[in-house]
């Protein structure tokens, strides 16, 4: 099945999810991603002003009306296209799924959740079906083609998806494109004039990860990994790496050119997995690379809970990001403004 990911999107989302991502309860001693003081002016632009539930009916309305749009779009190009999630559901049991790095039990089921992943933990059995697959499947070879290009548009040129001056463009993406579009409005992260705060916002992240405070930390980090029986990294960040690097060994190894990183993966292009790669998904050797995951992610954490490394990479982050402001007050003010007026 082809997903439209727009990579422009997922860049913003990544970076908003970095900077002042959301989190569980937690007390009031300690710092948490929510605190970022960059949150006021980013929850603009993905609701985090919002209670869960607020999130979640608001998810369900714009989704009722994307599906619609869509729907619409694909008639009049000659498709039939039946509205998927018009209710707000997520699929896979995603709106069940808990991202929780930091807490033992997790840790110790899914280690970094790279090889042993808890959005894959859902059956296919639990999978909501696909209300457009017989059709779908009713269709010959360039019909289905067909089909996909209209609903997503055309797949982009290798070359442009690995590109870093690639941008969504909505006009491009299809039906569901012009109806995310006509029922969400501009997405500011998506236009020019806030491309240069964007690129200023990935400068602060790189900043923040070479700053001597935090070299100090991954290096306090470090000698407890080393007096823990693992050597040889250099910040806390290369440990997950590590498992990232070797996963993709294997996958490439299985099927040359089908590795997913971070800029190439299946669900960009649009391409399902080969037979090849779901075989060494289930070898023996990624099920060994998982015992391996779970046991550097675990001593791991008991560093960074020595070395209260969350508490004082948020310290160290937070104050660059004071500076931020104070630099970038009217861009972000600007952005604030926009995000607010798109909805």
């Amino acid at each position: 099945m082809r997903l439209p990911v727009p990579l422009a999107a997922v860049a913003a989302s990544v970076l908003v999810l970095a900077l002042a991502g959301c989190s569980g309860t937690r007390s009031d001693a300690e710092l948490d991603y929510k605190d970022s003081p960059l949150s006021k002016y980013l929850e603009a632009a993905w609701g985090g002003d919002l209670s869960p539930e607020e999130q979640q009916k608001e998810f369900a309305e714009t989704q009722r009306k994307v599906e619609k749009v869509v729907a619409e779009c694909m008639a009049g190009e000659g498709f039939e296209y039946t509205p998927v999630n018009a209710d707000g559901s997520a699929a896979v049991g995603e709106a069940d799924v808990v991202w929780e790095p930091d807490k033992r039990e997790w840790v110790e089921k899914f280690g970094y959740g790279m090889v042993v992943s808890p959005f894959t933990e859902s059956t296919e059995e639990d999978a909501p079906a696909d209300p457009n697959e017989e059709y779908v499947e009713s269709l010959s070879d360039s019909e289905e083609a067909a089909y996909y290009e209209v609903l997503y548009g055309p797949v982009p040129d290798e070359d442009a998806v690995d590109a870093e001056t690639y941008e969504y463009d909505w006009k491009t993406s299809g039906c569901q494109g012009k109806a995310q579009h006509e029922v969400q409005g501009e997405d500011p992260w998506q236009g020019g004039e806030f491309a240069g705060l964007l690129t200023k916002m990935q400068e602060l992240w790189s900043e923040s990860q070479d700053s001597p405070e935090m070299a100090a930390l991954n290096k306090k980090w470090a000698a407890c990994m080393t007096d823990a029986g693992e050597p040889g990294f250099t910040a806390q960040a290369d440990a997950v790496q590590s498992i990232l690097d070797e996963q993709n060994a294997l996958m490439e190894a299985a099927a040359p050119g089908e590795s997913g990183d971070a800029e190439g993966d299946d669900s960009v292009s649009g391409e399902e997995s080969s037979p090849e790669s779901e075989a060494i998904a289930e070898s023996p050797e990624m099920t060994a690379l998982g015992e391996r995951e779970i046991e550097l992610a675990l001593v791991d954490l008991t560093c960074r809970e020595k070395t209260s490394f969350k508490e004082k990479s948020l310290e160290i982050q937070f104050a660059l990001e004071e500076e931020f402001i104070a630099d970038n007050k009217a861009e972000l003010e600007a952005f604030k403004a926009a995000a607010e007026q798109s909805k």
